[in-house]
This record gives structure tokens, sequence and C-alpha cells, in this order.
């Protein structure tokens, strides 16, 4: 529940990097009702540190797809390209709190690594990081900078935990959630080409915008074990989480920015309305 003494403010954080779909369509309206209900703000936001992908028309195709299905948002949208500086700031801290580490490794390597692995660690997805450059010494890390090769920064579960004690976070369909923190492993938090990544970038922002309520679909649910470590280290606000259910295909698949015969502008140019896109689009939760 949201208490009288703050406003909820929610938004909603596409990627402009394709044509939005029925999935972020769905997505906007949960965390606009939200914000809605409890007489609050909604804000947008554009997830575009992924510059490789990111394509400027997919910025203005977004923001004519929400007012062509009417919704609104208030305050211009943020570019987390314009957030570099506070991503660096963030990371500059966890590496004081020695939670992170320097990763020199190839997928190449990490692939060769867990072939000689008898048996791999894995997480919700798959295999994860076997921790090799978690074993390098001063003078193995100096080598590597000195060759002038970029590291990435891992996530140190295992300091994190000692560092935050026993976490949790509470999701309003599931309740009280206690974190694992070695969920995903030692999961990259900086990219060696952009200096970040994801989960740096949101929580980060998510304080920086005063987000109270975070709305995201349940595929993103185990992510949230890693976010409420770093906002614990990083010493910034929890959010209530509400991790939604997903809009399917007919197959039960969860769409795609791949699936363009579902994307927003495709089926308006079929001449569907805002309304029943909304009903086309609810009615295929899962």
């Amino acid at each position: 529940m949201v208490s009288s003494s703050e406003q909820c403010t929610t938004r909603f954080a596409p990627s402009p990097t394709a044509q939005l779909h029925l999935g972020h369509l769905y997505a906007a309206l949960f965390a606009r009702d939200l914000a809605v209900k409890h007489g609050g703000r909604f804000l947008l936001r554009f997830e575009d540190i992924d510059i490789t992908r990111v394509r400027e028309h997919f910025y203005s195709a977004c923001e004519k797809d929400l007012h062509d299905t009417e919704i609104q948002w208030l305050e211009p949208p943020l570019r987390q390209t314009t957030r570099f500086d506070a991503y660096a700031t963030a990371l500059k801290k966890l590496k004081s709190l020695k939670v992170v580490y320097p990763c020199f490794c190839t997928r190449k390597d990490i692939e060769r690594e867990l072939c000689n692995l008898t048996r791999a660690p894995h997480g919700p997805d798959g295999p994860l990081y076997p921790g090799t450059c978690k074993k390098l010494s001063k003078a193995e890390i100096e080598t590597n900078l000195s060759a002038g090769k970029t590291p990435a920064w891992r996530f140190d579960a295992n300091k994190a935990k000692k560092l935050t004690g026993e976490l949790t976070f509470h999701d309003s369909f599931r309740g009280s959630i206690e974190v694992n923190h070695h969920l995903l492993g030692d999961l990259v938090l900086a990219r060696k080409d952009i200096g970040t990544s994801y989960h740096i970038a949101v929580v980060v922002d998510d304080a920086f915008q005063n987000i109270t309520d975070v709305t995201r679909g349940k595929d993103l649910l185990e992510s949230t074990h890693l976010h409420r470590s770093l906002q614990a280290l990083l010493e910034i606000p929890e959010p209530r989480y509400h991790h939604h259910d997903l809009v399917c295909d007919a197959h039960g698949e969860r769409l795609a920015k791949r699936n363009d015969a579902r994307s927003i502008r495709s089926l308006i140019e079929k001449g569907l309305t805002a309304d029943e896109l909304i009903d086309l689009c609810k009615s295929n939760v899962i």
C-alpha cells in the first residue's frame, strides 16, 4: 500500500531498439494505472545505454505509440545516455566497498572454462560465470591493464552478502521474498564497452526519479534479488515491487521485439482503436 505521506511514482522504461509491442503496452498501462489509482505520477524513461542497438527514430515512435493509445506521462522522458556520470559514481562506490572485481574474460574464455568444469554453477537462465577472474592476483590484473585490456566489472556475491547481511523485498503478488545474493552469480555490473549495465542504471535512476513502485514483468523477478542488494550497498531507497504477468502469443510464448505482427504500430495501421488494443493485450496475459 502507498502511505499517505508519500506520492506514488511509477515509470515505464522501454529500450528504443525496436517497435513497441502489446507486451510493452500492458507494462505501460500497469504502471500508469497504479499511479492513477493512488493519485500519483507516471513517468517515461528510455533505457538506451546499449548505444550499439539504439536507433534515434524509435524514441519518437515509442512516444507516438503511447500517445495513440492515450497514455500520457509527466515530465520530459529521461534518457539514460545522459546519466553515465551517475552510473560511474555508483560503480566507484561499489569498487570502494570491494564488492566488484575486474574481469578480462571473453565469451570464448568463459565457455572454455565451463567445459572444463565437471559441475558448472547454474542459475535461472543456465550456467553462471565460473569465477575465473576472481582468482587473479594483483600482479595479473596489472599485467592485463598494462597490455591495454579493458575489464568488465563483476558483482562479488559473497562479499556483498557479508556487507548487507540478510535482505528482503516485497512483491505485491508474492509477498515478502528473501534475497538470494547468489541467484545470478557474479554478474557483470559494468560492461567493457559502455562502463555500466542495466542493473546499475535501473537502481540508480529509480532512486534519482524517486520511483516508489517498480512495475515490470515477472520475467525480471530474479534480477530484483541483485537490485535489492545494490540498493543496500549504494544506500538508496528500496521501492515496492509489482512483477506482473506477461502478454503471450497463441503458443504461450512471451512476446519479443521480433514479433512485428504484434507491434502496436502495425495493429494501429490495421485499424484497431486504443480501446481495442488495450482489450487485446489484456486478453493475452499469462
